[in-house]
């Protein structure tokens, strides 16, 4: 009697799990695109904004063929090396930053160029016309897509030596910048000590006083709790911050043709959905950051900080392409 109750529950069992195979498979069948970002998983932060836009927008214009996962805060690698997964297909997809994007294609230095755009309005025209595009060409034909331009606000200066309101109060100041030259240059040319650094390392280094200060969005600063190690918030404005959505050609050429309509199509929209809710929280982040400690100033003559880096815009001319930077910069007149 035992022996034939267990046989039951056994029969039962295997039963269950036969019920449940064809949804197993189905979920199989799905195509799975894996998608990192470097900063926090917060409501506010860019990256994260611009993930589930995608990821909402593409699981929808897929009709469920294709599930989004997110790896947010590093966990598919720092930046520098997803950008490298991206090429090799070892990465799918990953929102990163501008300045790093620019270590394989120099073209992409032309955002990075300080001062260039005066507003998102202006940068929005450059990426999104022939400008963007060719940019992105340039990163085709080196197994990386870019699906379109997110944003991040524009770049500040934060430290704990004193606010900066003149280039002259950058002078013997380190601060941490990304791992590209034209932000090395940039910091250079207004006197202060840049020192290139990956950003895993960058909070510590702030907090043991390896380095005076950094520069980052506002919205960043606030999602990477920047303000519990660093004390003045200058409104330098010096540099927008782009934010490339980006797919390996690889995993492109794995999905149909159905698929890949699919991924243009949500690409589109998410870069809308995340510029219109980024700019919204920027607008809220100053007194934000006041009511954490921070000590804000803005910054009342621009010009002369634009003087003093020009020298900047003709070292960079030739490896961004003659062309191009005429062309944005006849545009952002």
């Amino acid at each position: 009697m035992m022996f034939r109750k267990t046989f039951l529950a056994a029969c039962m069992a295997s039963l269950a799990t036969v019920a449940t195979l064809p949804a197993a498979f189905a979920q199989q069948g799905k195509t799975v695109i894996k998608l990192g970002w470097a900063t926090a998983d917060s409501p506010q932060d860019p990256s994260a904004i611009g993930a589930r836009a995608f990821k909402t927008a593409l699981e929808a214009a897929s009709k469920g063929s294709i599930e989004v996962q997110l790896f947010p805060n590093r966990q598919l690698g720092d930046e520098k090396p997803m950008v490298e997964g991206l090429r090799f297909g070892t990465v799918d997809a990953a929102i990163i930053t501008n300045a790093v994007v620019a270590q394989l294609e120099p073209a992409f230095q032309l955002n990075d160029l300080p001062f260039l755009y005066a507003n998102e309005t202006q940068a929005r025209k450059v990426l999104d016309g022939s400008v963007g595009a060719e940019m992105g060409r340039r990163l085709d034909a080196k197994g990386v897509v870019v699906l379109g331009y997110m944003e991040a606000g524009f770049r500040n200066m934060i430290n704990n030596k004193k606010p900066v309101t003149t280039p002259g109060d950058v002078v013997g100041v380190k601060y941490r910048v990304m791992q590209n030259p034209v932000f090395i240059d940039m910091f250079t040319a207004l006197g202060g000590s840049a020192v290139p650094m990956a950003w895993g390392e960058t909070f510590t280094a702030v907090q043991q006083g390896m380095i005076d200060g950094l520069e980052l969005p506002l919205a960043f600063i606030d999602s990477l709790k920047v303000y519990e190690v660093t004390k003045y918030l200058s409104q330098t404005n010096h540099t927008y911050t782009a934010l490339e959505l980006l797919v390996s050609k690889r995993t492109l050429g794995k999905l149909t043709a159905e698929q890949r309509s699919a991924v243009t199509e949500a690409a589109k929209l998410a870069v809308a959905e995340q510029r219109k809710v980024n700019f919204e929280h920027t607008q809220q982040m100053i007194e934000v950051l006041k009511g954490k400690g921070m000590v804000v100033n803005a910054v009342q003559d621009p010009a002369a900080f634009r003087k003093a880096v020009l020298p900047v815009y003709e070292k960079f001319r030739t490896s961004i392409g003659p062309d191009l930077l005429a062309s944005a910069l006849d545009q952002v007149k």
